[in-house]
């Protein structure tokens, strides 16, 4: 997905691009990347974003809702999920970024009049969003989805709250069936002395 910067008009860009399993496949990892992170997609999504020029550069918002599939971290049951994915980007031109230290006091006061009079009502504060460095000419979003859908999904799934997980001697789904094993931390230090047997 590019966009050229020459496109967004004064009013801004408003998008509604398709975000295919092919992308969310590479995003999420597998044999191909090399890098997997134990989620599936299961279905397309569409990416909803607004672009306005900003400062020299150009603020993004998006956001897009990914349906994905997880073995559950207690039972490995599949677990399916929506991921809801919600950002705000400032991407700066390259040759921007690499002037900020040349910048006079002139241009300075410039800028924030411009990122002042730029900003509807002034309830955004353009260092509250993340940045990122662009060519200046083209943006291209698909690295940014990969990024952002990285960003929102959790540390772990779990089927279900109380999920009770497997048993750690027989490997019983416990959730479904109550097995006999003995479940009962045991230290350690002690467990040689479990296989001593007295005799009288």
């Amino acid at each position: 997905m590019l966009v050229k910067v020459e496109q967004i008009k004064e009013t801004g860009l408003k998008l509604n691009e398709p975000i295919g399993l092919e992308l969310l496949g590479d995003a999420l990892g597998g044999a191909a990347s090399g890098e997997d992170t134990g989620f599936r997609a299961t279905a397309p999504s569409t990416l909803k974003a607004s672009l306005r020029k900003v400062s020299g550069g150009v603020l993004l918002e998006g956001q897009f809702t990914v349906d994905v599939t997880s073995p559950c971290k207690r039972c490995l049951a599949d677990v399916s999920m929506s991921v809801p994915v919600s950002f705000t980007l400032n991407l700066v031109p390259e040759s921007l970024a690499r002037g900020d230290d040349f910048v006079d006091d002139d241009e300075k006061s410039m800028e924030k009049k411009e990122r002042s009079q730029g900003e509807s009502g002034g309830s955004f504060e353009l260092e509250d969003a993340d940045q990122e460095v662009f060519d200046g000419k083209t943006i291209d979003l698909d690295p940014i989805v990969r990024e952002q859908l990285l960003l929102a999904l959790p540390m772990n799934a779990v089927c279900r709250e109380d999920c009770k997980g497997l048993c750690s001697q027989c490997g019983a789904n416990r959730n479904e069936v109550a097995c006999a094993c003995d479940t009962r931390p045991v230290d350690p230090r002690l467990a040689p002395l479990k296989n001593i047997k007295l005799s009288n």
